[in-house]
């Protein structure tokens, strides 16, 4: 990771989220020059890395590496994490891989796999992982395994490259984590106006904040986001980019409330898909939190 770090930094392309192997980009040709660069991952460019072995004879094209940095499109969805199930911190373990959603299998999991997993998701610390009640035995379905943590990672894209293989009859992942997703203010923000209760949305997700999509945004999906920080009932729901376009990844589309909900996470939605959504349409709240408080002010200053 750290030499690819030192490549994502000498192409301006942001740090290193991922380290890949063949079977992602596909297998390279012509000459293999290196076999390991001993980077620290302060270095400028690649050549200034040491290079520990040129044993060139024992590597193949199907070994060839690939890296995926931040500044690229694809970190925010490669490594993307969900639990299946019906509740956000307890479930099913599947991992976005190579384009597609795909279950991960126990043998390939530890204790720090799960913490880094119950970092990204935002809930918290591992309780315990077992293998699935629902495994899928189905040979020609494709599984995930070779995830390799510290257990200090924010992301399990950060962690070793893992491969997709046949699931097989081998056991699948469940996961229980100690947080309640949808319970969390955090898990929610409105920046952009100076205060908490007025700005764009930004949701967290897989690790990282990202915006809101306008596709069917109405008053009612406003209503939740208000109730959810306790900031009072939604005055409007601006779009498009009323408190300014937000940056990363733009996470969900299409939200659809009742508006009695709780929680924005109990609401239907659809995650935006690449090159799907656009920074110039997210949506904005105004709640009344900040306007009864500014009510209230002036009225003890006029007694």
């Amino acid at each position: 990771m750290r030499a690819a770090s030192v490549i994502c930094g000498q192409l301006k392309c942001g740090s290193a989220v991922a380290v890949l192997g063949s079977d992602w980009f596909g297998e390279g040709s012509g000459q293999i020059w290196a076999d390991v660069f001993d980077c620290q991952g302060n270095e400028t460019h690649l050549s200034k890395c040491p290079v520990s072995s040129w044993s060139r004879t024992a590597c193949s094209h199907k070994q060839d590496a690939g890296v995926i940095c931040s500044g690229s499109s694809l970190a925010f969805h490669e490594g993307r994490v969900r639990l299946s199930g019906g509740m956000e911190c307890e479930g099913e373990v599947e991992v976005y891989l190579k384009q597609d959603w795909r279950r991960v299998l126990l043998d390939s999991w530890s204790e720090s796999e799960a913490s880094v997993l119950c970092r990204q998701l935002g809930c918290g610390s591992v309780i315990n992982f077992s293998s699935s009640s629902t495994s899928n035995p189905d040979h020609s379905h494709m599984c995930v395994t070779g995830f390799n943590c510290s257990g200090s990672e924010a992301h399990l894209g950060n962690c070793s490259s893992a491969h997709a293989v046949n699931c097989s009859s081998r056991e699948q992942l469940s996961i229980t984590c100690s947080g309640k997703f949808n319970s969390a203010h955090s898990s929610i923000r409105l920046v952009g106006s100076g205060g908490d209760c007025a700005g764009r949305l930004e949701v967290f997700h897989s690790g990282s904040w990202g915006t809101v999509s306008d596709d069917l945004w109405d008053i009612k999906d406003a209503q939740v986001v208000c109730r959810q920080l306790q900031c009072g009932v939604a005055l409007s729901a601006p779009v498009p980019a009323q408190f300014g376009p937000g940056t990363g990844p733009i996470w969900l589309n299409e939200v659809e409330c009742e508006g009695n909900e709780t929680s924005l996470w109990n609401c239907g939605f659809q995650l935006c898909e690449e090159d799907e959504c656009g920074h110039k349409n997210d949506v904005g709240v105004v709640c009344s939190g900040k306007v009864i408080l500014r009510k209230l002010t002036l009225a003890l200053c006029f007694k």
